[in-house]
Formats: structure tokens, sequence, C-alpha cells
């Protein structure tokens, strides 16, 4: 059977925003009373497009409930770190902005975000979503929706999923189609994105995580030997031709539609296509080639407040227990089509969606993207290098060379 995203309309569940059930957000008076929290002012929150929708219904209750004003200005998501960074220490940026976890190191050592209080609702929502938004201990946003990659498999060609790598080449050569198994390369900088969940199933971390989840840049461990390893491992299919720096992500996604594989290491982005080449397939656990784990990066989108923000009370209330409600956390992947960070709303997504379902349980073993500033080194190196090797480089040499240069950058 066809499986299929869930179409229903994003106006409906913005409209069901207006009934937030706000027991979260109230205190108690003398009298047992429940009253909304004593706040005044207004507050400013930069929003992308796709959002603000979702967020002119939680505002408009914010104010009915609060008396605080909230404006929404929006904004080219991918202009948002930078300008916040610029505007911020000026006083012009605004209280609340929303954006990608892998830009809090950028915005932490630039003294513009201010940690969120969570209190006791950091429980409720998935572990990799409140690791990824950590940072020397501290929580700086309320996330709202997890991304990742899986394994789509095309299931009138390999009827069930891969137990492991070596299982999956197996059951693409039988299926008798052009190519195995595909996944988008770049000729001169390979994939680390796509192929981190090879290199983490033999147990080679790109750096080690603290306690809290946040990564330990003193902890490089990207060149142990579990790294050479993989860098042997990565030599080896690129001269078997499974791995190719030539088939680019637009030419894996039209070999996979055209049914030339039975097997894509993808994320939601490319769902639809799939779905339009009218492909029966199914969202699987990306198999594991090192014998451990095989845990892809998890990128996870938060709205940050900031760290001159004027009105921090009402600004965190609004985080909270406003964004981070069951009901905006829902609308939010309606518009978005992202997993709910929100626990209680994944659970119901789960229930209901086979394909972010199948996405969300591959993400509940995923890792956040490094975001610390040191990370930026290793981007330098990385991809050449896998590209190098991939081309009939030497593996442990290349492999080796790049810990050390990265490891000489962060130093």
């Amino acid at each position: 059977m066809k499986v299929n995203m869930r179409s229903i309309v994003a106006l409906g569940a913005i409209a069901a925003i207006s009934s937030l059930t706000l027991a979260g957000c109230a205190g108690s008076s003398d009298s047992g009373e429940t009253t909304a929290p004593d706040m005044s002012g207004s507050i400013t929150v930069w929003v992308d497009a796709d959002r603000a929708g979702v967020l002119e219904a939680a505002a408009a209750d914010f104010t009915e409930q609060t008396g605080v004003e909230v404006t929404l200005v929006q904004k080219e998501f991918g202009e948002i770190r930078d300008q916040f960074v610029q505007q911020v220490p000026t006083g012009e940026g605004p209280d609340i902005a929303v954006g990608a976890h892998d830009w809090l190191g950028t915005l932490v050592t630039n003294g513009v975000v201010a940690p969120v209080e969570l209190g006791d609702k950091a429980g409720d929502f998935e572990d990799v979503a409140i690791s990824a938004w950590a940072y020397d201990g501290q929580t700086y946003a309320v996330p709202y929706a997890i991304e990742n990659i899986a394994l789509i498999r095309n299931t009138d060609l390999v009827s069930e999923a891969a137990t492991d790598y070596n299982d999956m080449i197996a059951k693409g050569q039988a299926a008798g189609t052009e190519y195995p198994f595909l996944v988008g390369l770049d000729p001169e900088a390979a994939d680390p994105y796509h192929l981190y969940p090879f290199q983490t199933s033999f147990g080679a971390p790109v750096f080690g995580q603290n306690a809290d989840g946040s990564y330990n840049a003193d902890d490089l461990q990207i060149g142990n030997e579990g790294g050479v390893e993989f860098a042997n491992w990565l030599g080896e299919q690129g001269a078997a031709g499974i791995l190719n720096t030539n088939i680019t992500g637009d030419l894996a996604l039209e070999n996979f539609t055209s049914g030339k594989s039975p097997f894509f290491l993808t994320g939601p982005w490319n769902v639809p296509a799939i779905e339009e080449a009218g492909i029966n397939f199914s969202v699987d656990a990306i198999p594991s080639a090192g014998g451990q784990d095989a845990q892809p990066f998890a990128g996870v989108q938060g709205f940050f407040l900031s760290s001159e923000s004027e009105n921090t009370l009402a600004a965190n209330e609004f985080l909270v227990n406003y964004i981070g409600s069951e009901d905006v956390q829902l609308a939010l992947y309606e518009v978005g089509g992202r997993a709910p960070a929100l626990s209680a709303a994944f659970d119901q997504v789960e229930a209901s969606d086979p394909v972010v379902a199948g996405f969300g349980q591959v993400g509940a073993n995923a890792v956040p993207m490094p975001s610390i500033p040191e990370m930026g080194s290793v981007w330098q190196y990385w991809g050449v290098t896998e590209a190098a090797i991939i081309n009939g480089g030497d593996a442990p040499a290349l492999w080796t060379q790049m810990a050390a240069d990265v490891q000489a950058a962060i130093e």
C-alpha cells in the first residue's frame, strides 16, 4: 500500500490554537482561582513565512490572556542568524527568534542569547531536541521540530527491511536494478552529513559528548581507530562503485523515482517527489556498516531568547507555555511536515502519519549535529577527505591527516 504524508489543511490546525489550554501558563491566587501571570509591555518575535500563520494565532491568544502585545516580524529563515547577531547588541533585535540548533555556538559565543527556563517541561520534549539546544549545561530554546535522514525502501522491489548494510546491498543486487543503493554525494566534498550514520556505526563520532548531551570540543574522536576503519570501508565502497561521487543528490533522487534502485538514503524533503512518482515505499532504520548503531545527525529547529530582551518574563512565558504547547507544536508540524519536538505532539503524529513516524523512529536514535564553533574546523577538511578516499586515495593516510588538520585548526 502506498504511504502518503498527511494532507490536513494547515488552517484547521492553526484555528485549533485558539482553544489553547492555559493551565500550564497560569498562576494560582490565594483564593485558589487560576489567574494569568502578572505581565505587561510587549515582545517582538522574528519568524519565517512558513510559521508566521501559526504564531499569529498563538500571539493573539497570548495577548488576550496576558495583555502583552506580540509583534511578529517576518524574516527570510537563512538571514535570521546573522541579523540577530548584528542587531541584538544594538538593542534593535527581537525578544524571540526562530532558528536552527546548529546556529547555537555562534549565538552563544557572540553573547546574544539567554537560557530559556523550561523547568519541569524539559522532560516533555524528545531527548535529542533538548540535547541539541544545550550549551555548557544550559538550554537555549524551546524546540519545535526534529529532522533527520532515514533509509527509503521501494517496497515493490524489496519486501523486507535490511538487517545491516551488507544485507541491504545483497537485497539491492538481488532486485536486479541498476543500483543496489543510492545516496547523493558531491564530486568534491562527498557528503559527511549523509555518510555520518555509517561512520558512527564504526564507533567514530566527531566529538565526545558531555553528560547533558552537549559536545566536548576537547574530545575530538573522529580520528580514532573506528574512524580509520570507516575510512577503509569508504575506500572499499568507492572501489566497488556503490558510493559514487558523480551521483549527486538530484541524480540519486531521479534514479530512485525511476525505479533504478530499491534503497535511497535521504531526508523528508524528498518524500513529496517520491510520492508524486507513485513509488510505494517504507521508511526504514539506517543499516549498520560497522556493527554499532548507525546514528544520523538530527537537526532541531526552535525559538530562542535574546540576551538583551527587556521583557524576559513575558518572552519566556510565550516560549514555554504557548510555543511549547501541544496545540502549537501540532500546528507547526502541519505547516512544516517535520516530527514535533514535544513528545505528546509527536505521539499523536506517530499514530497517524507513517512517514513522519518512520523518520521519527530513526531520529530517536539520532545525535544532534554539533553546534559548537569548533565544528567549523571539521567541515573544512571532512568532506574533501571523504571524496578523496571514495575516489581511490590512501584511506588510512588521508583520514589520519584529516584528523590532525582538524585538531590543529581547533587548537
